[in-house]
């Protein structure tokens, strides 16, 4: 049975471009969160430690290892910007 060679060009144009996709794709998502894979399913307590971390260090996955918060901390609470409906 003959195989219709022509039709591999654009079956390996098409398998190309998925893959530069993908890779682009996670490339991409990664480097917004730090160069670390996405979380999933993430609870209030993660939610909520994730913003604690924004406020100290300005990045969702940025952890901070000084024991002693910095002093505007204090004051950037998300408690004092919280609308009440």
């Amino acid at each position: 049975m003959p195989v219709p060679w022509e039709a591999l060009i654009p079956f390996g144009l098409l398998t190309v471009m998925f893959g530069a996709t993908g890779t682009l794709f996670n490339t991409a998502k990664r480097l917004t969160n730090d160069g670390k894979p996405p979380r999933y399913n993430c609870d209030s307590w993660e939610t909520m430690m994730m913003q604690r971390d924004k406020r100290l260090t300005g990045s969702l996955r940025g952890q901070s290892t000084d024991p002693i918060a910095p002093k505007e901390f204090a004051t950037n609470s998300v408690w004092d910007t919280e609308r009440i409906h």
